[in-house]
């Protein structure tokens, strides 16, 4: 059972015991209702209602069966308890498996002792409150979008209400040779706002990096803030997120704080929704404890120019395999970043809301995209982890990686154990690989519960079983298939 549990800390909670990755969003939806539309008949009133009623029926449901299912597992532990011993028995006796078990203690204790710093990490995390007005620096918000739709023209009003000085604010909305009505939507957003804004068309679809390296070779802010098209900030995002760099002149990079904004009635942003806060509110808290975020996420980042400038070059050319790397723009902006010795840094009071995959394709594709970029930035840090690269202290970043780096190594022996031991004992698996969900999944329930709400938290369980028998192979195959490149979430349709 040790082995199925730790299975599944491995795979399932990377989110928590990662410290990974990645997570940034550069995911294309189109579920937002435009906040115009105005419902005027009793009839269309009692249609929403109606299908609120059933969405939440259906959410009732699957958390009952997920619980009912979760305890289940956990029940037929203890009737399975001579065969449990049967088979530990019965690997103590063989070379192979005393390597193994011995292996697995050791990597679990590890985790665990990982686990618990990370919790002290936390409680002395704090966040950093808004500079004056005079205080904040100049700030350039490039938006780059493709196939977004009516989103991109919410996206860029949310920015233009925010709470920061109007004539310290520049925003560069880049359509990147959509194929939809992107562009007519920021060109509407450009009606609206005048002077405000700038829009500009690429003459053809070359990557969100492109367009992001066209914004920043026209940006005259002291800071650039990447947001991607499908986010919506709160008015008191901007100042949060840059306030940092005035309070710390070793700051390079800080990255936002991404909730699920299609959270209401689909079951998979609910799960999505309370994985973020994990990745988000406890992961990157604790990097940020140690000036090491590994990951500035798309949805919402803010960088120091001049480390940008220092690393364009490098980073818009950058390659894998040989072949251009054209997804993971993000992570290897912050990798660049913490190797010039600049810290990295979370602030939790800068809110942004992301459109996230409803449907498994999308979410697989998504974690396919987010795999293999973690697997290229490893390698990539591998390089320079071990060097001098920055005056302070350098075992936070280390110790960061290390642990990415045994997720990443570990993934196929556990993955080969899994598989043996599906086809040796399947009732002893399923049976301990739910309790081991059970027992690890109640840390972001807890969390979740604490910091936001006790009902959604349970989705934590349904997330956790969704990864465990739906995507445990995400994984293996983003590894496998590192040098494959594109997007695979862009292209019309949606979803």
């Amino acid at each position: 059972m040790v082995h199925s549990v730790y299975y599944f800390w491995n795979n399932n909670w990377i989110s928590v015991f990662k410290y990974f990755q990645t997570f940034v969003f550069n995911m294309k939806t189109q579920t937002l209702i435009p906040t115009n539309i105005l419902f005027n008949s009793q009839e269309q009133n009692d249609t929403l209602i109606s299908k609120d009623s059933r969405s939440k029926l259906k959410n009732r449901i699957v958390l009952t069966a997920t619980m009912l299912l979760l305890l289940l597992g956990a029940s037929t532990v203890y009737f399975f308890q001579p065969d449990f011993s049967a088979f530990n028995e019965s690997r103590m006796n063989s070379p192979v498996g005393f390597t193994f078990l011995a292996i697995t203690i050791v990597l679990l204790l590890f985790k665990i002792s990982f686990l618990l710093y990370n919790i002290y990490l936390y409680f002395q995390y704090k966040v950093i409150e808004s500079v004056t007005d005079d205080l904040l620096p100049t700030c350039t918000v490039i938006v780059p979008a493709y196939n977004e739709g009516n989103l991109v023209f919410q996206t860029l009003m949310s920015i233009a209400n925010s709470d920061f000085p109007k004539h310290k604010l520049q925003i560069l909305a880049i359509d990147d040779g959509s194929k939809d009505d992107t562009w007519s939507w920021m060109k509407k957003a450009k009606e609206q706002l005048g002077d405000q804004i700038v829009v500009l068309q690429q003459p053809e679809n070359k990557g969100k990096r492109h367009a992001l390296y066209r914004g920043f070779n026209l940006g005259t802010g002291e800071i650039f803030v990447t947001i991607d098209s499908d986010s919506i900030i709160k008015s008191n995002t901007l100042r949060n997120l840059v306030s940092p760099f005035v309070t710390d002149q070793k700051c390079g990079a800080v990255a936002g704080n991404v909730r699920v904004l299609n959270n209401k009635n689909a079951i998979l942003p609910k799960m999505l929704n309370v994985s973020f806060v994990m990745s988000f509110e406890f992961v990157r808290s604790v990097e940020s404890q140690l000036g090491s975020v590994l990951c500035t996420p798309g949805a919402l980042a803010a960088y120091r120019s001049s480390a940008v400038f220092k690393c364009l070059p490098e980073w818009i050319n950058q390659t894998f395999m040989g072949a251009a790397s054209d997804i993971g723009e993000d992570r290897a902006m912050t990798n660049m970043i913490l190797k010039q010795g600049k810290k990295v840094l979370f602030q939790r009071n800068a809110i942004v809301l992301t459109d996230v995959p409803e449907k498994y394709q999308g979410l697989y594709k998504m974690f396919i995209r987010w795999g293999r970029s973690n697997v290229r930035e490893n390698l990539a840090m591998a390089k320079y982890v071990f060097t001098n690269f920055k005056k302070e202290s350098k075992v936070g970043t280390r110790l960061l990686f290390a642990n990415q780096f045994l997720t990443l190594a570990m993934t196929y022996p556990f993955l080969l154990f899994m598989l043996y031991f599906i086809v040796v004992h399947p009732l002893l698996f399923l049976s301990s690989t739910l309790l081991g969900i059970l027992i690890i999944s109640s840390f972001p329930v807890l969390f979740y519960a604490k910091r936001y709400s006790a009902s959604e938290s349970l989705w934590a369980y349904a997330y956790s079983i969704l990864f465990t028998f739906g995507l445990f192979w995400i994984s293996p195959y983003a590894i496998a298939t590192a040098g494959k490149s594109g997007w695979l979430t862009r292209e019309l349709p949606q979803k």
